[in-house]
């Protein structure tokens, strides 16, 4: 019964999302597939009436930061407004003054400049922001994470950094090649779990039966300790890259090559606005600035790309980023990165050969719709962290579980799970460890779920 009251309970929020670029048209498409009553703001009419049909949701045409245009939007009753347009002042004043007019209403802005950046803390207590978003700070995150462990194909981080999700391709010839799950786990994986296995574009949750191919894309979840250890047993390299050479000095170049430098990288940037060069020269001193055109194959061979460890492509178009990719990949043999702003190719893209591919557009959406999730839940079991995988056909959630409900304190073999599941995780009072059959979930713990369904927002979802 109590399974029963808390679905009883959800219904879908009341959100206003100003700004209709890249990142609010993501955001409408996913909340309001989730059920959501999504208001969309944009001074954009033929935007705004395009995405409003796309989706059926409610489409206004103004300025977001106007009181008139919120309350017309419905700000009285709205239980959380976004503000995503190109402008960081334009986000902050939506929040401010939506903040002043809305009822218990949550807020998010997207803060792009490295300046407010370095502020987040006293912006969001002297706003009351709910989250401060940079889509450009978070890709360089995890391209550095993706440097720092150059195997991977993606990197990401769970449990405060104690729990890590690894991407990466079984190449031919390798011991994993033909291994089922069980032996994987008997002779190799030390606190190491299979939990994603994608084949033939199919997306699997392994059993213990299951076989691994070489060509397989899996993603593994480990301890942090134990993650390089289990790679270089099976072959991998696990030390990070020592150069990179990036094309393109936008505001992700700048913040992916500051976090290069502070972990011992040598980074070079090839921009061809001298200004933006000058600039960088002066923000990055450790960093070799060049002024020139990226695509340019000759510059390219004059600056090492035949000896590099790693090539990134940040320029601002992706057919530029993809056509770089393809050429470091034929004329090097670097670890590659590519940046992709759209995803109208996606197909395409995926069938390329272009390493790690990142999506800042999806970054900012996925730290935004777990905010949503965990705002729309009714019990205190919140989400702390979602990365969506294999191009949304499968989830990993990590739950904080904040008091006992019909998940906890049995073990997890006499649980009735949803199938295509694996509960990959626990993470308990700064310990964390793969479950078996005999563990338990319990209050106070983070727990890391691995699913093909969609839409949970409560650890309570896990079951039947």
């Amino acid at each position: 019964m109590k399974r029963e009251r808390h679905l009883a309970v959800q219904k879908g929020l009341n959100i206003i999302i100003v700004g209709c670029g890249k990142v609010g048209i993501t955001l409408a498409e996913q909340l309001s597939r989730e059920g959501h009553d999504i208001t969309i703001v944009d001074k954009d009419a033929s935007t705004i009436q395009a995405v409003a049909a796309q989706f059926d949701i409610m489409g206004i045409v103004g300025n977001g930061a106007s009181y008139s245009l919120l309350m017309e939007a419905g700000i009285e009753s709205a239980d959380l407004v976004i503000a995503v347009t190109e402008s960081d002042e334009l986000n902050l004043l939506c929040c401010t003054v939506a903040k002043q007019v809305g009822d218990d209403c949550s807020t998010i802005a997207r803060v792009r400049t490295p300046d407010y950046s370095k502020e987040v803390g006293y912006l969001r207590e002297k706003l009351g922001l709910s989250l401060v978003i940079n889509p450009e700070l978070e890709a360089s995150l995890e391209m550095a994470r993706i440097l720092f462990l150059p195997t991977a194909l993606e990197v990401n981080s769970f449990a405060h950094g104690q729990a890590e999700m690894i991407k990466f391709q079984i190449p031919d010839d390798n011991i994993l090649d033909g291994m089922t799950i069980t032996k994987l786990g008997s002779e190799h994986a030390n606190n190491v779990l299979a939990c994603a296995v994608e084949r033939d574009n199919n997306v699997i949750i392994p059993d213990g039966t299951f076989r691994l191919l070489a060509g397989d894309i899996v993603t593994f979840v480990a301890t942090r300790k134990n993650i390089h250890s289990f790679l270089k047993s099976l072959g991998f390299k696990t030390k990070q890259v020592k150069n990179t050479l990036i094309v393109g000095g936008g505001r992700t170049s700048y913040y992916l090559a500051h976090q290069l430098i502070r972990m011992g990288v040598d980074v070079k940037i090839i921009e061809k606005d001298t200004a933006r060069c000058e600039e960088l020269s002066i923000l990055l001193p450790k960093a070799v600035i060049i002024n020139g055109d990226g695509c340019d194959s000759e510059l390219l061979n004059e600056e090492g790309l035949d000896r590099i460890e790693s090539f990134v492509a940040l320029t601002g178009i992706d057919e530029e980023n993809v056509m770089l990719t393809l050429h470091a990949r034929k004329y090097s043999s670097a670890k590659v990165i590519t940046k992709i702003n759209h995803n109208t190719f996606k197909d395409i893209i995926n069938s390329l050969d272009l390493g790690s591919v990142i999506y800042p557009r999806y970054i900012t959406s996925e730290a935004i719709i777990a905010f949503v999730r965990a705002k729309k839940n009714s019990m205190d079991s919140n989400i702390e962290t979602l990365y969506h995988m294999f191009d949304y056909r499968a989830e990993a959630i990590e739950f904080h579980v904040d008091k006992k409900s019909a998940v906890t304190d049995i073990p997890l073999m006499e649980l009735k799970l949803k199938k295509n599941l694996l509960v990959a995780f626990i993470y308990r009072k700064g310990k964390a460890k793969i479950p078996g059959g005999q563990d338990m979930i319990r209050t106070g713990d983070h727990v890391i779920i691995v699913t093909t369904h969609s839409g949970f927002d409560d650890i309570l979802d896990i079951l039947e």
